[in-house]
């Protein structure tokens, strides 16, 4: 590998954790109110499972380490949060809401592709490229997922439940990922995350005009009408997920 080409993947690693361990303060938050209130649960199956791939075509490709290293890490993160989440579901309708997208897609879809590209294909390149594809797909939806906030966002005027720093970590990481896929001539990291740092171009500036109006607002007024989507609100009687791939 590359000397420049395995720095750039070093710091797209780093990058990456930063995105993954994002969410801690706001599963903090849901742990100390012990409720999810409006909390979706549905970023963070999804992003289980762009690692999971991720991990995946790490493996299965050739100098490939990078790539597997740094999600086989979110891996793990992610499983955490979708443990809490199950946990600590708002009401027994968002635990069957969310039990079944893991059955469905963390288990279900990840062993389809799993299954088929081990046993049903020949060959590594074409088991290589079909995971490949799969991946791209997901990836896009991953880095558009903060974008599921802006109809809140638009509605309140309010940049409360768009979390600044994963929209921030997802423009970094889409840009130095797309740079080591460049390198490496690898079309399949490269879509996915260009894209991803064209999104995330278009968040930062939703936050930063929604940011203004935030601090132009009756503090009541904002706090009143907020509805969470991407990040809890902790309420007085404790009561009421990033995605990556690289």
């Amino acid at each position: 590998m590359d000397s420049t080409m395995f720095i750039i993947g070093i710091i797209g690693n780093i990058i990456s954790v930063l995105v993954f361990i994002s969410p801690i303060p706001t599963f903090w938050r849901i742990v100390r109110s012990k409720s999810t209130e409006e909390f979706e649960p549905a970023p963070y199956v999804l992003t289980l499972l762009n690692s999971l791939l991720w991990l995946y075509y790490g493996v299965t490709k050739p100098d490939g380490l990078l790539i597997a290293t740094v999600n086989g890490f979110g891996t793990v993160m992610e499983t955490i949060y979708v443990v809490l989440f199950l946990i600590y579901a708002a009401d027994h309708a968002t635990r069957v809401k969310t039990a079944k997208l893991v059955a469905t897609l963390d288990i279900g879809f990840f062993g389809f592709v799993f299954a088929t590209t081990r046993f049903a294909i020949a060959g590594l390149d074409m088991k290589i490229m079909v995971i490949g594809l799969i991946c791209v797909c997901l990836n896009v939806f991953m880095y558009g997922s903060p974008l599921a906030a802006v109809r809140t966002v638009i509605t309140t005027r309010s940049v409360e439940y768009m979390p600044f720093f994963l929209s921030f970590f997802l423009f970094l990481n889409g840009g130095v990922w797309a740079t080591y896929a460049i390198l490496d001539r690898d079309i399949f990291l490269g879509v996915p995350n260009g894209i991803g740092f064209f999104l995330g171009i278009i968040q930062l500036g939703i936050y930063a005009f929604y940011q203004n109006s935030r601090d132009e607002a009756p503090e009541e007024g904002w706090q009143a009408s907020s509805v969470s989507l991407l990040a809890p609100h902790a309420n007085g009687h404790g009561e009421n997920n990033v995605s990556i791939g690289v």
